[in-house]
């Protein structure tokens, strides 16, 4: 049976609410939380004064206008994001029901986009007054205040971070065990490829140093509104999808080469953009890397099998 991208990424939605997936990702996640909060709070002095220095070099009227950008951008990413939920959330069974799965996919991704049009349409009528208002809050604290605020967000920004990278590294690193309870019950007849683990390990530690690299590089495009939002975006899917694919094709292949995953790169450029979407919404982006490698697996094993057919 041919499998499409669509039904792998309900396979992986269903996937990490099972509890052989989901008793990895709430024993990972609440380490790594714990771990990563007690990092931030042994580091936090360092880092809130990293970012009053970061804020120092930039004009008091710039940090005021963008602050009220990045927040009244930020507020539309959030409703657009907690609107999209609400309607899975209320209607996810009839949708489920109604929604071939062939079309889910397209459907998920005219239902965000719906959503942010909608939110995008709000903010068009009333943005001016949305940023007035943030600019006023901005203008009533001291600067000091201001400055410190900022401050305090480039050291959660870098600990939420840290959680995401973390939560990549673990995913990788249970991907082998999950992928064998996933063969016995979906592939019986098949063999989880098992000689590639400590590749893979190494593959996304060599990633996650290149990712913490480049986002020092560019940390100072953070403070350009909008932007912002796209360049985290953006360092977020180059990660996920070198490490997730290459994970998911080590668990399948016996070797994995560029032509493997350019032969596939519309499913893993597809679900690696839904995995990122997970990470922009806290707690969610616990569950994120899990769903990534495991819808990408679904989807080369059975790519596999019909290749092999």
């Amino acid at each position: 049976m041919r499998v499409g991208i669509s039904e792998s990424i309900v396979f992986g939605f269903k996937e990490i609410l099972n509890w052989h997936v989901l008793k990895y990702i709430l024993f990972a996640g609440t380490v790594v939380t714990l771990i990563w909060i007690g990092i931030g709070a042994a580091m936090w002095d360092g880092l809130v004064a990293l970012g009053a220095k970061v804020t120092e070099l930039v004009p008091f009227s710039l940090v005021r206008s963008n602050g009220a950008w990045m927040l009244s951008t930020f507020l539309w990413l959030q409703l657009t994001l907690i609107t999209f939920a609400l309607v899975y959330a209320f209607f996810g069974n009839l949708i489920m029901q109604k929604v071939d799965r062939k079309s889910y996919t397209t459907f998920s991704l005219t239902t965000l986009a719906g959503s942010a049009i909608f939110w995008g349409v709000v903010w068009f009528a009333a943005g001016d007054k949305i940023y007035d208002a943030f600019v006023r809050l901005l203008t009533w604290l001291p600067f000091e205040t201001v400055e410190k605020g900022l401050a305090y967000l480039i050291g959660l920004y870098i600990v939420y971070n840290g959680i995401v990278v973390t939560m990549l590294f673990v995913a990788s690193a249970f991907s082998k065990p999950m992928a064998e309870a996933i063969e016995i019950r979906e592939f019986a007849e098949d063999d989880v490829v098992r000689d590639n683990t400590f590749k893979t390990l190494r593959y996304t530690l060599k990633d996650t140093l290149l990712f913490a690299v480049v986002s020092i590089v560019l940390f100072p495009l953070l403070f350009v509104p909008v932007l912002n939002i796209f360049v985290q975006l953006a360092l977020w899917v180059w990660l996920s999808k070198d490490t997730m694919s290459y994970d998911a094709l080590a668990l399948t292949h016996k070797e994995v080469t560029p032509d493997l995953k350019k032969r596939y790169r519309g499913a893993i450029w597809t679900i690696t953009i839904v995995t990122v979407l997970f990470y922009l919404v806290p707690v969610l982006n616990l569950f994120g890397p899990f769903f990534g490698i495991l819808a990408l697996f679904y989807y080369f094993k059975h790519a596999q099998a019909n290749s092999v057919g």
